[in-house]
């Protein structure tokens, strides 16, 4: 199987649609030859990805969510906060939404690199 590598500068783009981009090409669907069941994706890799926009009002709506298992364990940090943190986690966040919850998706984001 041959895979490509992808550059793709986050320069001005929406979240949502750079997410999308890359959820396309990280699961194969621009490959002729895509089945659900194969692993058949491009590596990617995100450069500027501290000059993407959020738009909208999600910087001060949209909330993060964990728990740590325990009662009254869970978590929430706002958008705003991890986006000082790291943009770069953000990005990785909206994309592992949009691939399939199966047991392709971490092999699949092992090809995403995303660099400051």
């Amino acid at each position: 199987m041959e895979r490509d590598t992808h550059a793709i500068d986050a320069t001005g783009k929406s979240l949502g649609r750079l997410a999308v981009e890359i959820a396309v090409l990280l699961r194969g669907k621009h490959k002729p030859d895509f089945a659900a069941h194969k692993d058949g994706g491009d590596a990617v890799k995100i450069q500027n990805v501290q000059h993407m926009r959020v738009t909208g009002k999600k910087m001060a709506q949209k909330k993060y969510y964990r728990h740590s298992g325990f009662l009254g364990g869970l978590k929430e940090m706002p958008l705003e906060k991890l986006w000082e943190r790291d943009p770069g986690e953000v990005l990785r966040r909206a994309v592992q939404g949009m691939l399939p919850a199966t047991r392709l998706r971490k092999e699949q984001m092992k090809r995403l690199k995303i660099e400051q």
